[in-house]
């Protein structure tokens, strides 16, 4: 009971942000590219944190920009049941013939997870691909959309469709490795193809 209270509470904190924040709403990744490039200042505005307060958790997670691209970063902490921190951005449609998604990040040697969201009659489903990072290397990361699983609620969706570029509404990153730690996660760009 406690859990559906929490993840209620989460869903209403999160409509009341979006509404509240015109910017959230209205973004979208650059028609012809299909690219979010990192290392304008104004790109790191689109994105929110959620971390795991909303449901009691004390870790915290922050993204801004410095040096000339986006960071990532913070504390996970397991008290209160919590344990993760993550990021998204809404978007607006994407072609429908991409298959791939590949991002260059600069990592601490820690595990994320990419995420995509999409409606699905009437509920967010999230499609989530962990990656590794090794410490301090630039590296680019490229996934097929149909390698991506779905989950609800934290829960894997065995009989979910495939990932399709289209119906992508938001795109994510989420860390949640299970046990306190600090992080740290350069972003520099992602793009569609």
């Amino acid at each position: 009971m406690k859990l559906l209270f929490a993840i209620v509470i989460a869903a209403v904190i999160y409509a009341n942000y979006t509404m509240s924040n015109p910017k959230m709403t209205n973004t979208a990744i650059t028609p012809n590219s299909h690219s979010i490039d990192f290392s304008q200042a104004e790109e790191i505005k689109h994105w929110r944190i959620t971390n795991d307060g909303v449901m009691g958790g004390r870790s915290l997670g922050k993204i801004h920009f410095e040096n000339g691209y986006g960071i990532f970063s913070g504390f996970i902490s397991l008290e209160n049941n919590g344990g993760f921190s993550s990021t998204f951005r809404p978007i607006n449609p994407l072609s429908s013939h991409l298959k791939t998604v590949s991002i260059n990040v600069m990592g601490d040697g820690l595990i994320y997870q990419l995420r995509m969201i999409t409606m699905l009659d009437g509920y967010r489903l999230s499609y989530k691909h962990n990656f590794a990072t090794t410490y301090g290397q630039r590296q680019t990361i490229r996934f097929l959309l149909k390698d991506f699983q779905a989950s609800f609620r934290g829960r894997m969706i065995a009989n979910a469709p495939l990932l399709a570029s289209e119906d992508i509404i938001e795109i994510g990153l989420l860390i949640n490795n299970k046990k306190p730690e600090t992080f740290s996660l350069s972003l520099f760009n992602m793009q569609f193809n």
